[in-house]
C-alpha cells in the first residue's frame, strides 16, 4: 500500500514529522516498507532555458541549444546538443549537468561531442526521470519559474511517498483514510471526517441492475449500486491527480478511470465505470456460461460457471471484483457512463482471481473484504467526483440487493486488557482509543458494550478488542514475564503422544534417515491417491489448487520430496516425517502418525547373515525393520504383532504388509509404494515406505514402583541351530517364524530367515525356508538331550501352525 505525505494530510490534520509518522506507523502494526522522497533523488536536476535553439550542422534531427542554467550555485551558459523535436528558443525544462546520473538508465553525464560538436548536460523527459512513460519531448515549465529552481518544486514532486505492509486481516488500511484513521487513533493528529456528497436526483436511469443468483450463490454479490451520467467530458485528469497517481505506481488513463483508481487507494473502495453506448440492456451479475471475452489486461478470459461476472444483455464485462472487460471500457470519446460500486464475496473473488491468474488492485481489496456499507457511498463518491471534473447530469441511484454486514456488539470486560497483557489501563482510555478507531462503546455497568464496526472484518471478540487497545497505546508497553513453573524440573512436561513422536525420530534419524517437514495440504488428486479427498476435508480457501485437501498420509509429500530430489540427480533418498494426517473433521479422525520412505540403495546399515545375500537396492524388508526398529523403542514387542498382506491400494499388492495388534488395531503399513501410484505423481521408482500409527500403540501400563528391575543378563553361551521347513508357496515366512519363537519363548531369544529357495527337487506349489534360532540358557549350559527336545518343540510347532515339514 503506497501514498503520499501530502494525500495522507488531506485526512489527517498533523503537524508530526515524516520520521515521526513512519515510526508511529510501525509501532501500530503498518509496517513502513520503504519511504522515497524525490527531493532527494532528484536533488541535483533544475529548472534551465534555452536562450537559442538552432539546427545541428551535420544531424537533421537534433538541435544545437545555448542553456542558462545554474552551475554550483552560479548562473552560467552551456551547449547543449538536444533531439527533443519540441526544443525551441525560450522554453524552461529540466535540466540534468555533467556529473548527474539519469534515473532511467543510470547513465552518469559526461562532456562528449555528439557529431562533432560538444554536449554539455542534458534536457530531460518525463521518462528519464521515471515521471512517466512519455518520451517523445522534453519537459515543459510553466512560465514565470526562476531558472535554478529546483525541478521537484517546480513538478510539484517534493512530496515523499510511503509504502507500508498491509497484513490480510486490515482491509480497512487498503485506503488512506483509514491509515489516518488508525494514525489519528495513536494521538498523530486530528481525522478530517470527510463530508457525504449531495448528489442532486436527475433524471431515472435507462440502466437498471439485476442480481441473477440463487439458493447460497446470493452472498456472492448481495449488494450492487450504479448511476448513469450522461453528458461527460473525458480527458486527461488533473496534474494533482496524475501526480498522485504516479508517484503510487499507476499509470494515468483518462479522467474516468483515474477517478475509479483514485478513489480506490483513497478509500479501499473499488469503483468502475462503463462506456453507457457500449452496453446492450440492463446490468446483470450473474455466474458465468462459459462466455469468453478480452479483458483490460488484453487477455482473453473464459468465465466458468464457478466464477461471478458482469454482464449485460449481449455479452460479458467483465469478472466481478477482479477485472472489467475491454469492449465496455471508456476513452476519450465517451460521453455517457454508468458507474459500479458493489460488494463481492471475498472467497468468490479469490477462486476466480487464482483460477484465471488476475492480480488487480479491485481483486486484492475484494478479497480481503472491503467496507460492505461502502457500497451507495462509494457510488456517490465516484459520482461527485466525476461530475466535478467532467461534468455532465447523473441520474437517480440504482440499487439492487441490500446490505450484506450484520451489526456485531460484543460485551467486553476492559480488565481483560491487564489480565491477557499486564498492561494496565483505565475506562477512559480503553474508551477513547476503541471510539477513535470507529467503535460503538456505551458503559454497562463494569463492562462496555462494544459495537463493531462495518469496515473490521477481523474483529469478533473480547481478545480482538484488547489487541486493538494495546496496539494504539503502545505494544512496547507489554512487559516479558516469565510463566510460572509449576512442575519440579525432573516431572515430564511431554504427554505419552509428544513422547513417541520424539522417539520416534530420534530412531529414525539414527538409521540414516533425513527429516523432512511437508505441507498439510496436498492436491485432491493426491489426497484421492492416498484414501482421503471426502469434501469435509477440502479448504474453502486454498493456497493453491495443489494444496486443495488436508492430507490424509504424510507419504505424499515425502514422494513429492523425493521426486525434486532425484530430479536434480540425487537418487538415493531416505527422508520421513512425524506429524498429523487427517480422515474426516472430527477431532478424533485426526492422527498422529510417523512416517518413511527409501529409495536407490540406501539402506539401513545390517549385520550378519541375510537370506538375500550382499545389500543392493531398498525393498520391503529395509522398511520393515525401520517399523520394529521404531515399535521396540516405544516399548511395543514385535513377537505379539500379525504380519499381513493387507495394506492398502497405495501399496503393490504382492511386496506390502500390515502390522496390527489384535484382528482391528492396526499399528503400521509397509511395502512398495504402488507403481501406479508413483506414475501419476510422476517420480521414478521403485520406492519402499511405511506408516506408523503413533496413536494406536496401547498405552504403557502403570508402574507399581519406580524401581528399575533387575538386569536380565547370563555368562552362559547362547546356542545356535538351523532349521530348513518345505512349506506351501502360500505360507508366510512371518507365519513360521512366530511358530518357531512361540514353541519355547523362555529359552528361544531370536529367530531369524537367513534362505529362502525354490525349484529344483521340491514341488511347483512348494518352498523352502531356513531359519536360524538362537537359544539362550539362562541357569545351565544346554545338554544334547535338552537341546534335541528343543529341536523337536520346534519342528512340532511349525508343522502344526503350516503344514510344513523338516527339510531332509
Amino acid at each position: 500500500m503506497k501514498f503520499t505525505l501530502s494525500w495522507l494530510k488531506d485526512h489527517l490534520d498533523t503537524t508530526a514529522s515524516l520520521e515521526e509518522i513512519t515510526s508511529k506507523l510501525t509501532m501500530i502494526g503498518l509496517e513502513v516498507e520503504d519511504v522515497y522522497n524525490p527531493a532527494e533523488a532528484l536533488s541535483i536536476f533544475r529548472v534551465a532555458k534555452i536562450l537559442e535553439a538552432e539546427k545541428h550542422p551535420d544531424a537533421d534531427k537534433l538541435k544545437l541549444c545555448k542553456v542558462e542554467a545554474q552551475i554550483d550555485g552560479e548562473l552560467k551558459v552551456l551547449q547543449v546538443v538536444c533531439g527533443a523535436p519540441n526544443a525551441r528558443t525560450g522554453l524552461l525544462g529540466v535540466f540534468a549537468p555533467p556529473g548527474a546520473t539519469i534515473p532511467s538508465n543510470g547513465m552518469v553525464l559526461k562532456p562528449t561531442k555528439i557529431r562533432g560538436i560538444e554536449s554539455n548536460g542534458m534536457m530531460c523527459s518525463e521518462s528519464e526521470l521515471e515521471l512517466s512513460e512519455d518520451h517523445d519531448g522534453i519537459i515543459e515549465i510553466a512560465e514565470g519559474v526562476a531558472v535554478g529552481t529546483p525541478a521537484v518544486d517546480a513538478l510539484n514532486l517534493n512530496d515523499p511517498v510511503i509504502e507500508i505492509a498491509i497484513t490480510p486481516n486490515r482491509p480497512d488500511c487498503l485506503g488512506v483514510y483509514g491509515v489516518a484513521r488508525d494514525l489519528a487513533a495513536a494521538g498523530l493528529g486530528t481525522l478530517k471526517t470527510p463530508s457525504q456528497p449531495s448528489i442532486q436526483d436527475g433524471f431515472e436511469s435507462s440502466i437498471k441492475i439485476e442480481l441473477d443468483f440463487s439458493g447460497e450463490e446470493t452472498v456472492i454479490c448481495p449488494h450492487f449500486s450504479g448511476r448513469l451520467i450522461k453528458g461527460v467530458k473525458n480527458g486527461a485528469s488533473p496534474a494533482w491527480m496524475q501526480s498522485r497517481l504516479r508517484a503510487i505506481g499507476l499509470r494515468p488513463i483518462n479522467t474516468l478511470v483515474d477517478i475509479t483508481n483514485y478513489v480506490t487507494f483513497d478509500r479501499g473502495r473499488p469503483l468502475h465505470v462503463y462506456d453507457a453506448a457500449k452496453l446492450s440492456g440492463n446490468i446483470v451479475a450473474r455466474m458465468g456460461k462459459g462466455e469468453t471475452f478480452e479483458a483490460l489486461d488484453g487477455k482473453e478470459y473464459k468465465a466458468e460457471n464457478s466464477m461471478c461476472v458482469i454482464a449485460d444483455s449481449a455479452n460479458v464485462l467483465g469478472f466481478g471484483g477482479v477485472m472489467g472487460g475491454q469492449a465496455s471500457g471508456s476513452t476519450e470519446e465517451t460521453t455517457d457512463v454508468f458507474v459500479e460500486s458493489a460488494y463481492f464475496d471475498p472467497y468468490k473473488t479469490a477462486a476466480t482471481g487464482r483460477k484465471t491468474g488476475i492480480n488487480s488492485d479491485a481483486r486484492f481489496r475484494f478479497e480481503r473484504g472491503i467496507d460492505p456499507a461502502s457500497v451507495e457511498e462509494g457510488c456517490d463518491i465516484g459520482t461527485a467526483l466525476i461530475l466535478e471534473l467532467c461534468g455532465g447530469q447523473a441520474s437517480t441511484r440504482e440499487v439492487a440487493g441490500e446490505l450484506a454486514w450484520q451489526p456485531l456488539t460484543i460485551s467486553f470486560d476492559p480488565q481483560r486488557v491487564t489480565r491477557l497483557t499486564g498492561v494496565a489501563l483505565g475506562n477512559s482510555e480503553i474508551t477513547t482509543i476503541l471510539t477513535n478507531l470507529g467503535f460503538g462503546v456505551t458503559p454497562e455497568g463494569n463492562r462496555l458494550s462494544v459495537a463493531v464496526p462495518s469496515w473490521r472484518p477481523d474483529v469478533f471478540g473480547e481478545a480482538d478488542l484488547v489487541e486493538e487497545v494495546v496496539r494504539i497505546h503502545g505494544l512496547h508497553e507489554v512487559v516479558s514475564t516469565p510463566l510460572k513453573k509449576n512442575h519440579a524440573v525432573a516431572d515430564p512436561v511431554l504427554n505419552i503422544g509428544q513422547q513417541r513422536q520424539r522417539n520416534a525420530k530420534r530412531v529414525l534419524a539414527a538409521r540414516g534417515m533425513l527429516e523432512a517437514v511437508s505441507w498439510s495440504f496436498v492436491s485432491k488428486a493426491e489426497a484421492d491417491l492416498f484414501g482421503g479427498g471426502q469434501p469435509e476435508l477440502a479448504l474453502a480457501n486454498p493456497i493453491s489448487v495443489e494444496m486443495s485437501d488436508m492430507r490424509p498420509s504424510l507419504l505424499p509429500g515425502l514422494i513429492a520430496a523425493t521426486g525434486r530430489n532425484i530430479s536434480r540427480g540425487y537418487g538415493d533418498v531416505a527422508v520421513f516425517e512425524a506429524g498429523q494426517t487427517y480422515q474426516g473433521e472430527k477431532p478424533e479422525e485426526q492422527r498422529r502418525m510417523a512416517s518413511g520412505l527409501r529409495q536407490g540403495t540406501n539402506r539401513p546399515f545390517a549385520t550378519g547373515r541375510h537370506w538375500q545375500g550382499a545389500a543392493g537396492k531398498v525393498d520391503v524388508f529395509d522398511v520393515k525393520a525401520d517399523v520394529e526398529a521404531v515399535l521396540a523403542t516405544l516399548g511395543v514387542s514385535t513377537a505379539n504383532l500379525q504380519c499381513v498382506a493387507e495394506a492398502p491400494a497405495w501399496y503393490h499388492p504382492g511386496r506390502s504388509g500390515v502390522l496390527r495388534m489384535g484382528p482391528k488395531n492396526i499399528i503400521a503399513y509397509f511395502g512398495e509404494v504402488h507403481p501406479r501410484v508413483l506414475d501419476q505423481m510422476d517420480v521414478a521408482g521403485p520406492i519402499v515406505a511405511f506408516e506408523i500409527f503413533l496413536d494406536a500403540i496401547p498405552k504403557p501400563k502403570a508402574k507399581a514402583t519406580k524401581n528399575k528391575p533387575a538386569m536380565d543378563s547370563t555368562d552362559l553361551q547362547p546356542v545356535q541351530r538351523d532349521f530348513a521347513f518345505i512349506v506351501g508357496k502360500s505360507v508366510s515366512a512371518d507365519k513360521l517364524l512366530q511358530a518357531a519363537k512361540r514353541s519355547d519363548s523362555k529359552l528361544i531369544s531370536g529367530v531369524s530367515l537367513f534362505d529362502v529357495f525354490e525349484g529344483g527337487s521340491l514341488g511347483d506349489d512348494e518352498k523352502s525356508l531356513a531359519i536360524e534360532v538362537t537359544l539362550q540358557p539362562r541357569a545351565k549350559t544346554l545338554t544334547d538331550e535338552e537341546l534335541e527336545a528343543v529341536s523337536s518343540k520346534i519342528v512340532a510347532a511349525v508343522t502344526k501352525v503350516t503344514g510344513g515339514t523338516l527339510r531332509g
